[in-house]
């Protein structure tokens, strides 16, 4: 997920337009205020430090040109609680959003969140502009009720010194093998410098992030169903990735994890030369300019198993969505707002310079006016490549990766699971469960 924390709420207003409708109208419709008419959209979004209020700002300020007569009010710092219970309160805001993907499922499937598709189609929308994970990552059983909003991918990050002239690996063996090479250690095996580490507790070597772009492992069954037992992608990861667990040695990897600076902090062990090759997204780029500017590094994509380098290039895919809850009172002006927002190439390429993030339709990303670090290019790359991958939404959001993330933290690697097979098919009946008690 997107570093992006959440905060304590401010208004910014801007002045911006559009064409009104009915409150809480699920089509499109024009018997509301027409464009002549004053009016005020209230949008929420998650963002709160000054430079990504700013960014937010000027990617809007553009919607004023267009859509003189309409105000648009900013408010900062919002989060999915604050805007499920608005939304079950009947005051909610006109447009949201979130950088919650997980919870697609259940924005749409509650209806929370309004079917956009009629409006998509009345203004002959072509959905060919997102790359396919992000298509899927903005809808639930077909139910489109999200667009995307700029957008996070994943690469390997790669420290030039600590890599002492070896190039950067392309498959898992490679990856293992310069691990293992680059690590260094005291006597008693505490680990100085790491060259990777598997473990699920490093910040974004999640499985979400390696399991599906590395090993093709997929979450769900066609029904929507857990897959943990079933697809052979999850054994290989844990195999692999319990077996460079075990040359680290455990105990020296907790500690290790334990003696780390925070994720998105200056202590970041990788712009601290402590780890040589880390996953991560593409935000690091800024952090690094901004933090560790005599750090020189290399991006490239997430390295895949030995048996599926044809699928080398792609990675995970995930980002912020944008929405029109049910009961807004402004629908129409929300979803041109809306619109704009997500598809005008000028407010995307502003935002994404704003905010260090990958713009989220396939025009944006080869816009002249990105002014991103070199290194940030592979991650535009990644994001359009057909093999990047994302995580299914479910009615009851995330549920399945934080049960996968805990079995594979709690019990995999502290080495509880003597049958790696029987812990899987155990993992998918409570996976399958709670879906169906959520009546997925």
């Amino acid at each position: 997920m997107s570093p992006r924390p959440w905060r304590l709420i401010t208004a910014l207003v801007i002045t911006a337009a559009a064409t009104a409708c009915t409150a809480g109208s699920q089509t499109p419709a024009n018997n509301g205020p027409k464009a002549e008419a004053a009016q005020t959209i209230e949008v929420w979004h998650g963002w709160s430090a000054p430079h990504e209020v700013q960014a937010f700002a000027d990617a809007v300020a553009g919607f004023h040109k267009l859509h003189p007569n309409i105000t648009v009010k900013l408010v900062k710092g919002q989060d999915d609680d604050k805007i499920l219970n608005a939304i079950r309160s009947g005051t909610p805001p006109d447009v949201v959003s979130s950088f919650s993907t997980n919870n697609v499922g259940q924005f749409c499937s509650s209806g929370a969140l309004q079917n956009l598709t009629p409006y998509l189609q009345k203004d002959k929308v072509d959905m060919a502009m997102f790359p396919k994970a992000v298509q899927e990552y903005t809808q639930y059983k077909g139910d489109r009720c999200t667009l995307p909003l700029l957008a996070d991918d994943y690469a390997l990050y790669s420290n030039k010194a600590l890599m002492k002239g070896n190039q950067p690996p392309k498959t898992i063996s490679e990856l293992t093998a310069l691990a293992k090479k680059l690590t260094v250690r005291d006597s008693d095996g505490t680990i100085k410098v790491a060259g990777f580490l598997p473990s699920e507790a490093y910040y974004e070597h999640v499985p979400e992030h390696i399991a599906g772009p590395s090993f093709g492992a997929t979450w769900l069954t066609p029904q929507g169903r857990s897959n943990f037992a079933t697809d052979p992608g999850f054994t290989k990861y844990l195999q692999w990735q319990k077996s460079l667990m075990d040359w680290y040695g455990y105990d020296n990897v907790k500690k290790f994890i334990h003696s780390m600076g925070q994720e998105f902090e200056a202590s970041n062990p990788f712009e601290k030369g402590k780890v040589a090759m880390a996953i991560d997204g593409e935000w690091r780029t800024k952090f690094m300019e901004d933090e560790a500017p005599k750090v020189q590094y290399d991006t490239t994509p997430t390295p895949v198993n030995d048996d599926r380098q044809n699928a080398y290039g792609g990675g995970f895919v995930t980002g912020t969505i944008i929405g029109i809850p049910r009961g807004a009172k402004h629908a129409q002006a929300a979803w041109e707002f809306t619109k704009y927002l997500t598809t005008n190439t000028d407010a995307l390429v502003t935002f994404a310079n704003g905010l260090g993030n990958v713009p989220s339709t396939i025009p944006a990303l080869s816009s002249p006016n990105l002014k991103l670090p070199g290194q940030f290019q592979t991650f535009l790359d990644v994001f359009k490549n057909p093999n990047s991958t994302t995580v299914p939404s479910t009615v009851n959001g995330g549920d399945y990766v934080v049960k996968f993330q805990q079995f594979v933290q709690e019990q995999w690697e502290p080495g509880k699971v003597p049958d790696l097979q029987k812990g899987l098919q155990g993992l998918d009946k409570k996976v399958d469960s709670a879906l169906q008690l959520a009546g997925g």
